[in-house]
C-alpha cells in the first residue's frame, strides 16, 4: 500500500489519441523533410577532405572562410573545433585535386595573410614557415594538425552499412521480446524504436544539422536506451497482469506506467544532465553525437509511454497472454514412493 500511495496516477492511456495525432505530425514532417531536403551527410559519408588547423591567437569564423574564399576555395565549410584558435576547413569531394595537394593548398591561402610559407626544411609535428623579407624562419603562426579524406565509394558504403545495421537491430530486438514477453509486445517495442528513429533522424533532416558517424551511432545507441525503457515498463505490466485480477488492460497499464513513471524520469534527467553537458563543453567533435542523443532520450522516454504500451492495448492483449503455460498432465502427476 505504501507503494500506491507514492506512485503518480495520471491515466496516460486516456490521452494515447492526443499522442497518435502529435507522433503521427513528427514524423510526417521529418519523412516529409527526409524525402525534400534529405539528411546533411557529412564527409563520412559523401566524401571529402577534412583539414583541422590550429591558429597561434585567437581568429574569426568569418575571417577565414574570406581567406578560403580569396583563396578559391568557394565550397569551404569552416567552424570552430573546440577553441576560438582551432579551426576546421572541410571541402566535398572533387577530382581536381589530391588530397594532400588541396590540403597544402588551404594552408597555403590560410598563411597568405600573414605572409608565411612553408620552410623546406619544415619537419615534425610543429611546421616551420618563412616570413619577412629575410626570409626569417618561425613556427607558423597557422598548423596543420590533422588531415583526413574520404572517397566517395567508402561513403556509399557506409550509408548503405549503416542502414542495414539499424535493420538488423531491430530484428534482433523483435525476436528477443517476442521470447521474453510476447509477440504483441514484440511490436509495440519495435514501433517505439522505429517511431524514435524517424522522429530523431527527421529533426536532423529538418534542421539541417550533419549527419556523421557519431550521430549514426548516436541513433543505434537511443535505439538501446529506448528498448531498455520499454522492456521495464512492459515487465511491470507482465506483473501486474498476474497480479491485478479484476481490472482491466487500461487500468493494469496505467498502473504500470505511473509505478515505473519516476524511475524513467530519474533516469532520463540524470542521462540528460551528462548529454547537456557534453552539449555545451565538449567541442565540436561530439556536438552532432550528444545532440542526437538528446533528442533520442527525450523521445524514447515519451514513446516507452505514449507509443509502445498503447500499440500493445490496440493489439488486443489480455490477463490470458500473460498467464504461464501449464504443463500437459500436470493435474496427474503422481508422488512416487
Amino acid at each position: 500500500m505504501e507503494l500506491i500511495q507514492k506512485t503518480t496516477n495520471v491515466d496516460f492511456l486516456g490521452r494515447r489519441r492526443l499522442a497518435l495525432i502529435v507522433s503521427s505530425a513528427l514524423i510526417l514532417i521529418g519523412v516529409a523533410s527526409l524525402a525534400v531536403r534529405g539528411l546533411n551527410f557529412g564527409i563520412d559519408f559523401t566524401g571529402g577532405t577534412l583539414v583541422e588547423v590550429s591558429y597561434a591567437e585567437s581568429v574569426e569564423i568569418g575571417t577565414v572562410r574570406q581567406t578560403l574564399r580569396s583563396g578559391g576555395f568557394e565550397d569551404a565549410v569552416v567552424q570552430y573545433f573546440g577553441t576560438s584558435r582551432d579551426v576546421m576547413v572541410r571541402l566535398p569531394v572533387t577530382g581536381e585535386k589530391a588530397s594532400a595537394e588541396l590540403s597544402s593548398a588551404i594552408m597555403e591561402a590560410l598563411r597568405q595573410p600573414y605572409g608565411e610559407r612553408l620552410a623546406e626544411q619544415s619537419r615534425g609535428t610543429v611546421q616551420r614557415c618563412e616570413s619577412g623579407p629575410g626570409g626569417a624562419v618561425a613556427d607558423c603562426k597557422v598548423q596543420m594538425r590533422r588531415v583526413e579524406f574520404v572517397g566517395p565509394q567508402v561513403g556509399r558504403e557506409l550509408t548503405e552499412q549503416g542502414g542495414l545495421a539499424m535493420i538488423y537491430a531491430l530484428i534482433a530486438i523483435l525476436a528477443y521480446v517476442a521470447v521474453r514477453f510476447e509477440w504483441r509486445f514484440a511490436i509495440g517495442s519495435v514501433v517505439a524504436l522505429i517511431h524514435d528513429v524517424l522522429v530523431t533522424v527527421g529533426l536532423f533532416s529538418l534542421l539541417q544539422l550533419e549527419f556523421s558517424l557519431p550521430v549514426l551511432a548516436a541513433v543505434l545507441a537511443v535505439i538501446g536506451y529506448s528498448l531498455n525503457d520499454t522492456i521495464v515498463v512492459f515487465d511491470r505490466i507482465r506483473e501486474n497482469f498476474r497480479k491485478m485480477r479484476k481490472a482491466s488492460p487500461v487500468e493494469i497499464m496505467n498502473r504500470s506506467i505511473n509505478q515505473t513513471l519516476r524511475r524513467t524520469l530519474l533516469t532520463s534527467l540524470t542521462t540528460l544532465l551528462v548529454l547537456l553537458a557534453l552539449f555545451f563543453f565538449g567541442g565540436e567533435v561530439i556536438h552532432g553525437f550528444a545532440t542526437a542523443l538528446i533528442i533520442g532520450v527525450v523521445v524514447g522516454s515519451y514513446s516507452s509511454i505514449f507509443v509502445a504500451s498503447p500499440m500493445v492495448l490496440a493489439l488486443g492483449v489480455s490477463r490470458e497472454d500473460m498467464l504461464p503455460v501449464e504443463k500437459e498432465g500436470a493435474d496427474h502427476e503422481q508422488i512416487l514412493p
